[in-house]
């Protein structure tokens, strides 16, 4: 019994005719009359009187009926949902994202882009850049977003894209530098500082660029993201060197827009952001679709910014600039 046999004879059954099947199934009336002997002789048993032009059915056939109502209803859904995962429109997304971007960029980006499909069950976690790094290793999420690991593949267990962009600098509107269009880092030296946790690689890097230009690094204020250091920029308290999403979530919120001044910093200092994916976790429609549309959509927010975005796709291993 296969499903060919099934529909002719739940056609024949629903119709009027043997004609009308035919037509609702778009096959010959020899072909579904065939069908309906094949199903016969696999039975063993009549399911229909032949009257005339008229096949008429047996009680025997009305619980079959029952059975391929079922059967034909189960595996039209299971198509529908097939469809609808082959297209992005059913499914499920475990993303993860590092505090910063979690709070509203990505959660927005996720929101709209999903749009009015219904059929997708969302999962969004947040994390630390560690600890996002660590799910991917063990094939948990779909994606993540974070700070670029120390280990951009993970021993082969996730695949990193990495997408950087220039820095910047945020100080009070009444500091004198906010009359500048740019900022050196030599105006920087010895300025109180805010800065990220001592250990994160940006205040690395930071530490860094300021030693070897023979300044003092001057941190007063520290946390694990640029948002709340903010809160002490516009107190008049500290500068602080910003990651470009932390520009795009100020300038896209309006957050302290008078008290706060924001500057490119006129050094070669790059903020790198990775897009952390699972190597052997199999990849739904819809989770290639918005990793790849984030992916585009975070070089489309630094581009915006200034921040003359690079991409490196770690599979292509390719660059690109902007």
């Amino acid at each position: 019994m296969n499903i060919s046999q099934l529909s002719a004879f739940h056609a024949v059954m629903t119709s009027a005719t043997l004609t009308e099947a035919a037509d609702r199934l778009g096959r010959t009336q020899p072909a579904i009359s065939a069908a309906i002997r094949s199903l016969e002789d696999q039975l063993g048993m009549k399911l229909f009187e032949r009257r005339g032009r008229k096949l008429v059915p047996v009680p025997e056939a009305q619980y079959l009926m029952t059975e391929a109502s079922a059967i034909l209803r189960q595996l039209s859904q299971v198509r529908q949902t097939m469809r609808g995962l082959g297209d992005g429109h059913l499914g499920t997304l475990t993303v993860a994202a590092m505090p910063g971007p979690v709070t509203m960029l990505f959660p927005r980006f996720i929101a709209t882009h999903i749009g009015k499909r219904s059929g997708i069950k969302t999962s969004m976690l947040a994390r630390s850049s560690n600890q996002i790094a660590e799910l991917a290793r063990a094939q948990s999420i779909d994606f993540g977003f974070a700070d670029i690991p120390e280990d951009t593949d993970g021993g082969g267990l996730y695949r990193s894209d990495i997408i950087s962009g220039k820095c910047f600098v945020a100080l009070p509107a009444t500091h004198t530098l906010a009359r500048e269009t740019t900022i050196s880092l030599d105006a920087l030296g010895g300025q109180p500082m805010g800065s990220l946790q001592a250990n994160h690689v940006h205040t690395r890097d930071v530490r860094r660029a300021f030693g070897k230009a023979g300044l003092k690094f001057n941190p007063t204020v520290e946390s694990q993201t640029f948002l709340p250091i903010l809160q002490f920029i516009v107190a008049g308290q500290c500068c602080a060197i910003l990651d470009p999403l932390t520009v795009v979530h100020v300038r896209e919120t309006g957050a302290y827009s008078e008290a706060l001044c924001i500057r490119l910093l006129d050094q070669p200092l790059r903020y790198s952001y990775a897009i952390i994916s699972p190597a052997h976790r199999p990849t739904s429609v819809i989770a290639t679709e918005v990793r790849d549309a984030w992916t585009q959509e975070v070089h489309r927010f630094l581009e915006s910014a200034g921040a003359h975005p690079e991409l490196r796709l770690q599979e292509k291993d390719a660059m690109t600039s902007s």
